[in-house]
């Protein structure tokens, strides 16, 4: 029988998936984020310059606990934040929710620069060791250090979900699409979509090869992983950059009236999400897949960085948000919303993206954009190994860490041979779960940030580039 129940895969990861993002997660995630950009009077957004002057490595600190720079922590996490959700996610969103998406993917993204500088900074405050001995950091660690021992089954329930989430099936799904279409079929054989069981074995052998270059990174650890990431992330991000700027001065009378257009959609009672609370909640979904604020992924990573400054930890990751969404999210929308594929229906995800490259970008374009997919999603599974590894480490042992890892290089497999939409469901009900407990944590501990922020920020004022470290019991907790 072919006939599909209620209980099917499918139906259950679209089920798993609303609940997951339901409203309350637009109250918890831009609420959370606009409490924390009230609540920090600012103070943060003000210092952009000196956050940079961190990252470019004005402010070191040799013998500070850690295990990468802050530099590395950024691009790690930018390798983690910039990848197909950027490009397959933001045509996602222009199809499921209208060019209005894109402007709540904007309003996350303020709001989640709050929400990094929080959540990043207690990712210093409140990191851990292992059993080794070795530096950990995550919301688990803030949870069961900050909150206290009772709240470890909160810790455990991230790491659980954790699990899940940041197994590598949207961007290695993504990546065997678009390698498919552009290397190994003809013309007429594109539009097929992965799991369709008609490439069956070439995106097995696709898979096979994907797993194996993974493998040599993610077996090396964060400090290989950052590695990759400092050199690759820059220049792939430059990259893509530049062609979307190609295709706005190219029809630059146009973009006055798109922008326009996303404004004026993100509002409208008409709009194909169903109202301005579905377009809400498709943009607000898309850029926190996209940058992760209030996720808790990122936090695992700059809870690595060679700091015993937590306020600086905070303030890079603030970058974040800015780069990825404000940034490289909307030069995919204005590529996609100038191209006009989007209305004609029949295209989806990095397919979308591709189509919206080869009407901007004639010969060339797809050319280009097959490039940059290879470096963001090969440096985002990279990434995302590194999570997983890490809630696989604080609910089983450091010792026992790689047995995820052999998993999450299986899982490669599965993306690469099933369907787009349950795996987009299975991830976003994930993503989903993973904010409860690093959003409930933040919000609970946000008193001991401003605290330290204003430490900080005072010193800063009064030793400018003297500053090192701290006396304040606050941020040595």
């Amino acid at each position: 029988m072919n006939e599909q129940t209620p209980f099917d895969f499918a139906s259950l990861a679209a089920q798993f998936a609303a609940f997951a993002w339901g409203p309350h997660m637009l109250f918890l995630l831009v609420g959370g984020g606009l409490f924390f950009l009230i609540y920090s009077g600012l103070a943060p957004f003000r210092y952009l310059k000196h956050a940079i002057d961190i990252v470019r490595g004005k402010y070191p600190e040799a013998d500070a606990a850690g295990n990468i720079s802050h530099a590395g922590a950024l691009s790690s996490a930018m390798a983690g934040t910039v990848g197909m959700g950027n490009i397959g996610g933001v045509a996602l969103a222009i199809v499921a929710g209208g060019p209005g998406a894109i402007f709540w993917m904007w309003v996350s993204a303020l709001v989640g620069m709050a929400t990094k500088f929080f959540t990043c900074t207690l990712a210093i405050m409140y990191r851990g060791t292992d059993e080794t001995g070795r530096v950990r950091g995550g919301p688990m660690y803030i949870i069961t250090h900050g909150l206290g021992a009772k709240w470890k089954p909160l810790a455990v329930f991230f790491c659980l979900v954790g699990l899940v989430g940041n197994f590598p099936l949207f961007n290695t799904n993504q990546l065997v699409q678009i390698l498919k279409e552009y290397l190994f079929l003809s013309p007429g054989d594109t539009g097929v979509a992965v799991g369709s069981g008609e490439h069956f074995a070439l995106e097995l052998g696709m898979g096979l090869a994907i797993m194996t270059l993974v493998a040599l990174v993610i077996l090396g650890g964060i400090k290989r992983i950052a590695a990759v990431a400092i050199r690759v992330v820059p220049a792939m991000i430059l990259l893509y950059v530049g062609c979307a700027l190609y295709v706005i001065f190219s029809h630059l009378g146009e973009v006055p009236m798109h922008l326009w257009r996303i404004v004026e959609d993100a509002f409208s009672v008409q709009s194909v999400a169903g109202g301005i609370l579905g377009t809400m909640l498709t943009g607000v979904k898309r850029a926190a897949f996209s940058n992760e604020a209030g996720i808790g992924t990122e936090v695992m990573v700059h809870g690595n960085a060679k700091t015993s400054e937590p306020v600086k930890e905070g303030l890079v990751a603030m970058l974040g948000p800015a780069i990825d969404t404000l940034l490289v999210c909307t030069a995919t929308a204005l590529i996609i919303l100038i191209s006009g594929v989007w209305e004609q229906g029949g295209a989806n995800g990095i397919s979308l993206s591709s189509a919206a490259f080869a009407e901007t970008i004639p010969g060339v374009g797809p050319y280009l954009l097959l490039i940059c997919v290879c470096f963001f999603a090969i440096t985002t599974i990279f990434t995302q190994a590194f999570y997983g590894s890490q809630c696989f480490a604080f609910l089983f042992g450091a010792r026992r860490e790689r047995w995820y890892l052999y998993l999450y290089l299986l899982a490669i497999l599965f993306a690469a041979t099933n369907s787009l939409t349950d795996i987009v469901n299975i991830i976003d009900g994930a993503y989903g779960l993973m904010a409860i407990p690093t959003m409930t944590a933040a919000l609970l501990l946000a008193p001991r940030v401003r605290a330290a922020a204003k430490d900080y920020f005072r010193r800063l004022r009064s030793q400018g580039d003297a500053i090192v470290g701290s006396d304040d019991p606050v941020e040595r907790r």
